[in-house]
């Protein structure tokens, strides 16, 4: 019996050693993580170079970091942000897939605690979002319009519009920027649309509503796709009337979806010209650039970005309050952000920019 009572004993010690031991490992040992971030997809290259910067930015503090990508899906998403929960961070760095979809993922980080840091694209219709990161999106949108108004060819020239994804809020206040910017010019006949009936219904409007905005990128999004905006061209070209051809203008949202949408006027015989805009400088648009298929690209230095969220995330840790800028709505609540500069690079400025500044390296380019 002594000898059964000691069997019995020692394994409740081994027993509650062995639970200690798995507290210990998920609430105090090296599994704890300071800092969870969550990024859209590792398909971009943007993304992916976000997530090194990341790295760089919280090296050398006493913090640690874990980096997910939601590869396009909300739903893994939500599964990142419970995975970094269970992980015991305190910040979330997270840029939605989909603005509205993204709430339930940071309000599931709310109610443990967690400060909500929208990364680049504000998480909309929630007050669980406690800061936010972000260039100043409808100066982005501004600058690529204002590059075809200075670039127009006298009177009647066809233009193209194409945006982001309905799902975005950036694509909106990007469009809400050109729009501002263009109207002008479509009102006194400097720009015809080629392409969207919504937005000739609309062309004697300069401050759209959302609902007016969601009409005219119904028909001219490009969910950020490149196959999309070259399909979208594709179609949009082949319906085109002569009149619609010749000299155009060209409002692409971003780079990837400039390249394609580049190729396809290219290839048309009866388009003499074009000015075509784009924005994160990514290196084959750079490329692009350079060889006179892409007329500019927006240039936001996502290593400031990037030293703005991670600086954000520290001074929560630290128990600091962070700095601010401005404020964005979201929908539910005013949410505090701040805000980076961006740059408009052409064929003019494309070396002093990104390889004077170390952005990019020269041999990374050919025709420099």
């Amino acid at each position: 019996m002594k000898k059964g009572f000691k069997t019995i004993a020692l394994l409740m010690v081994v027993m509650l050693f062995a639970a200690v031991a798995a507290a210990c490992g998920k609430d105090g040992g090296s599994s704890k993580v300071s800092v969870g971030i969550v990024l859209p997809t590792k398909d971009e290259p943007r993304w992916v170079q976000d997530e090194q910067r990341f790295k760089d930015a919280l090296s050398g503090t006493k913090y640690t970091t874990d980096i997910l990508f939601s590869q396009g899906s909300s739903a893994k998403e939500k599964e990142n942000v419970e995975t970094l929960i269970n992980k015991g961070i305190q910040v979330l760095i997270i840029c939605p897939q989909d603005g509205d979809a993204a709430a339930a993922a940071v309000e599931a980080a709310k109610k443990e605690g967690i400060k909500v840091i929208s990364y680049d694209r504000l998480i909309t219709n929630t007050d669980a979002v406690d800061y936010y990161v972000t260039f100043d999106s409808v100066a982005v949108g501004a600058a690529q319009a204002q590059y075809l108004v200075d670039h127009a060819k006298g009177s009647g020239e066809p233009l193209y519009l194409y945006a982001g994804a309905a799902t975005d809020n950036n694509a909106f206040l990007f469009f809400q920027g050109a729009w501002q910017t263009l109207q002008p010019k479509i009102a006194d006949g400097t720009f015809k649309i080629a392409n969207s009936s919504e937005a000739v219904a609309l062309k004697d409007t300069k401050d759209l509503t959302r609902e007016q905005m969601s009409k005219i990128i119904g028909q001219v999004t490009t969910n950020w796709d490149a196959n999309e905006a070259k399909n979208k061209a594709q179609t949009h070209l082949t319906s085109a009337a002569a009149d619609m051809k010749g000299d155009v203008a060209i409002l692409a949202p971003n780079d990837g979806t400039a390249r394609s949408i580049a190729d396809v006027f290219a290839s048309d015989k009866a388009i003499t010209s074009y000015v075509v805009t784009g924005q994160d400088a990514e290196k084959a648009s750079i490329q692009y650039v350079i060889d006179g298929k892409q007329s500019m690209t927006v240039f936001k230095d996502v290593r400031t970005l990037v030293k703005d969220a991670m600086g954000m995330a520290v001074a929560i840790l630290d128990g600091k309050t962070p700095e601010t800028t401005g404020s964005y709505n979201n929908g539910k609540v005013d949410v505090k952000a701040k805000q980076t500069d961006v740059i408009v690079v052409d064929k003019g400025n494309v070396k002093k920019e990104l390889i004077d500044s170390d952005y990019y390296k020269a041999g990374d380019f050919t025709g420099l």
